[in-house]
């Protein structure tokens, strides 16, 4: 040990941390001299700091914003695993962590790839999405315990990849659970980034952290479904497409008017220029008009019978064909149906003369 470190450990310490500009330290070790603490040293943490005394691997005291003198009396569990049962003023060895506990804002996260989504209007759709959250320390011995262990400097960029990979994978989840059709999306940022946020509170408070806002800033479509969207919108602010290409008629003429050599062409252009606005405007009609009901089924003529000395009916086809069958309804059978002049043998009847060809015919007398 040199004369100065000697003289350097006789004086009352200061034990403090400056955080720099500029900077992204999360955790910082206090550099002393062998780990040696004097008794009576005083500390200080600032807002935005907490700090916590590790012995010899182990978590032992946190302390919040304040300034202390370090004595046995406010070291309990220091004082405890040092075995100072009589509040020695000796000089004590302690690793010093100053833990930043303010927010840590404009922290950007994405999805690398697309997330599939099944749509009720789209089907099946592909989104990605993009935007910042804050964060901050919620409790220091956990932080230190989980994240720091022994790195003398951690810094942001050690935990931003983890926390962003966290935010996507819940991500997916909570708008593939929530439902949501894609065109809502936009009115509903808020209540998926709550969803989100309680989501995320477990897995944070598991490694001493907790999320303090977060914010989605875009939710995208592929650019192709995109472009037929724009399309779609389009078509619905054009309406009318026949008046659409008559106003674009118009404004050719005028300018063909104004030049002469452009004349000659314009009775070609306004021809295909009509036939187009035919064409779009028989397929916009196809779009939005309801299927056309089909006409009503041709009514089947009806037949009455004399049976037994009886007129029975009227009978359509099919149960004309089954008394054929079963014998009630015989080639000499009188029929008649609206619009014959009177009744009739059935196998005289056009209509009915079918029924009796697989038919045997009587037996001779």
């Amino acid at each position: 040990m040199g004369l100065w470190d000697k003289l350097r450990n006789e004086l009352i310490d200061i034990v403090e941390w400056t955080e720099p500009s500029q900077s992204d330290i999360l955790c910082y070790r206090f550099p002393r001299y062998n780990n040696e603490i004097k008794m009576g040293a005083k500390l200080t943490v600032r807002e935005g700091q907490a700090c916590v005394f590790v012995n010899e691997g182990r978590i032992a005291d946190v302390f919040t914003p304040g300034m202390y003198t370090l004595q046995t009396q406010n070291l309990p569990i220091l004082s405890t695993l040092l075995g100072w049962k009589y509040g020695f003023n000796s000089p004590f060895k302690a690793e010093v962590y100053f833990v930043s506990t303010r927010q840590w804002t404009d922290q950007k996260w994405g999805t690398q790839n697309p997330i599939m989504l099944r749509d009720p209007e789209f089907g099946p759709v592909r989104v990605r999405a993009f935007g910042s959250y804050a964060f901050k320390v919620a409790d220091p011995a956990t932080f230190l315990r989980q994240l720091v262990a022994t790195d003398p400097s951690f810094e942001t960029f050690e935990i931003t990849n983890q926390l962003r990979n966290m935010i996507v994978s819940r991500f997916a989840d909570a708008i593939a659970q929530l439902k949501v059709p894609v065109l809502d999306l936009a009115g509903n940022y808020e209540k998926v980034g709550g969803q989100l946020q309680q989501r995320f509170s477990p897995d944070l408070a598991a490694i001493g952290l907790t999320l303090t806002a977060f914010y989605i800033e875009n939710i995208s479509l592929p650019q192709e479904v995109e472009k037929a969207l724009d399309e779609r919108t389009k078509m619905g602010v054009l309406g009318d497409m026949r008046k659409f290409t008559e106003y674009q008629s118009a404004q050719a003429i005028r300018d063909a008017a104004q030049n002469p050599g452009g004349i000659a062409g314009i009775g070609a252009g306004l021809a295909a220029g009509y036939g187009v606005a035919n064409q779009m405007s028989g397929a916009l009609a196809g779009v939005g008009a309801a299927p056309a009901a089909p006409p009503p089924l041709p009514s089947a003529a009806a037949f009455y019978a004399g049976i037994n000395g009886q007129q029975q009916g009227p009978y359509d086809m099919a149960t004309l064909q089954n008394m054929a069958r079963q014998g009630s309804l015989t080639r000499a059978t009188m029929v008649w149906k609206q619009g014959m002049s009177g009744w009739a043998a059935a196998e005289s009847v056009p209509e009915l003369a079918s029924l009796f060809a697989s038919l045997p015919p009587p037996l001779p007398q």
